[in-house]
């Protein structure tokens, strides 16, 4: 609901609402996407398996697995944008954290904390949509997760041609630096962010706890955590995969690729979302397209892989979209939060073993294609769970 001074302009508070969702978008990415880029060096500093470098990787998804309920709970209490100001903060709590730990376990705790942060981020964007755009949903999901993107490519694409070299090589200078966008993105929405209608006398308080017998919630979860175990393990592995290729020279390249390639598909589904949101189709081409995509990585020659790289992820970013519009298009508004996190919590434990399985396969193999087995695996669950699913609203 608009604040009682834009409501002589609508024009002003639609496009300071379009702002604002971008930017918390870009809140959601840049801290856990500032990690990728530096592997090498903090596996190299302090001594790290593979495995280990999995364990890091997923860290965060088990985060927004374990606490989106949470975060729903939080909602239902103070509101989506209480909640949503208070992630970014801890958010950049964590990032600090990071920068500063001394050894890896250290390094985990910080880690964790930069996840509880996003986590509880996550159900509180869906409901903000539907309550500052509510007759254009699908465009302002496309938005949020555009900024959600350019929060990806930002420390991708940065971190080694411009602030390592900056920060004179420092791994954990960067997490500091990346810290600092988010602080300033909380106060920008504390400042400028519509503030919320009070709740009528006597109402009773929201539900928070999701309804796990739904099947349509289960189904939800699963597709997008195919998606994001595909996002997530891939940008773990793909440096020291091609370290092990000896083509380190590809890394920012690829790492670019993977997030640059989303871009393209948010620009497209701003426009399209709203007549493919309800169809299984678009989700079986985008999962036959990550197929070939990882089988491209996997035994193309070296040099395709950053062109299999911006496929996977113009594909992987069209899934995420379609699947972050249907909680506020499917749900009523005051279970949208409870919904998506329910949503959150399934798709994130789908996703969190990936990177570690992924790790365990180039272990014990000795590989390094292995790693991207997982991620192909998930490619066929979204391949044969996309039919089954009714994308009819309630």
């Amino acid at each position: 609901m608009l604040a009682p001074s834009d409501t002589r302009d609508p024009t002003r508070p639609f496009l300071r609402c379009v702002f604002l969702l971008w930017l918390a978008g870009n809140g959601l990415r840049i801290t856990i996407l500032s990690v990728p880029p530096v592997i090498p060096l903090i596996r190299a500093d302090l001594g790290m398996s593979e495995t280990q470098v999995g364990i890091l990787t997923g860290l965060p998804p088990v985060l927004f697995a374990c606490t989106a309920v949470l975060g729903s709970l939080l909602i239902a209490r103070f509101g989506a944008l209480v909640t949503l100001i208070a992630g970014l903060l801890v958010t950049a709590a964590g990032s600090t954290l990071r920068g500063v730990a001394p050894e890896i376990w250290l390094l985990y705790g910080a880690t964790i904390v930069t996840g509880f942060g996003v986590a509880i981020m996550h159900p509180s964007l869906p409901p903000l949509v539907r309550a500052w755009l509510p007759e254009r949903i699908g465009f302002g999901t496309a938005l949020f997760t555009n900024g959600l993107l350019v929060g990806e490519i930002l420390p991708v694409a940065l971190t080694i041609p411009v602030v390592l070299p900056w920060l004179h090589g420092s791994w954990r200078a960067t997490f500091l630096l990346w810290a600092v966008p988010v602080v300033l993105i909380a106060v920008t929405i504390l400042l400028l962010a519509p503030r919320p209608a009070a709740s009528a006398h006597g109402a009773a308080p929201p539900r928070w706890w999701p309804d796990w017998r739904d099947p349509l919630i289960w189904k939800l979860g699963i597709a997008l955590g195919a998606a994001n175990a595909m996002y997530f393990t891939a940008n773990a592995f793909l440096p020291d995969y091609l370290h092990h290729l000896q083509r380190p020279d590809l890394v920012s390249a690829a790492l670019t690729a993977l997030n640059v390639g989303q871009i393209p598909a948010s620009f497209l589904l701003l426009g399209t979302a709203g007549k493919l949101e309800r169809r299984a189709w678009p989700f079986v081409v985008c999962g036959l397209a990550s197929l070939g995509a990882l089988i491209g990585i996997a035994v193309l020659p070296v040099d395709v892989v950053v062109i299999c790289a911006a496929v996977l992820g113009f594909f992987n970013a069209a899934i995420l979209i379609l699947m972050l519009a249907l909680p506020p298009l499917l749900a009523p508004p005051h279970d949208v939060h409870r919904v998506s996190a329910a949503m959150f919590t399934i798709s994130y434990s789908c996703a969190v073993i990936t990177p570690i399985f992924s790790g365990l396969l180039w272990d014990l193999t000795g590989v390094a294609w292995s790693a991207f087995a997982p991620l192909g695996a998930c490619a066929l669950v979204m391949l044969a769970l996309a039919p089954t699913v009714k994308f009819n609203p309630r």
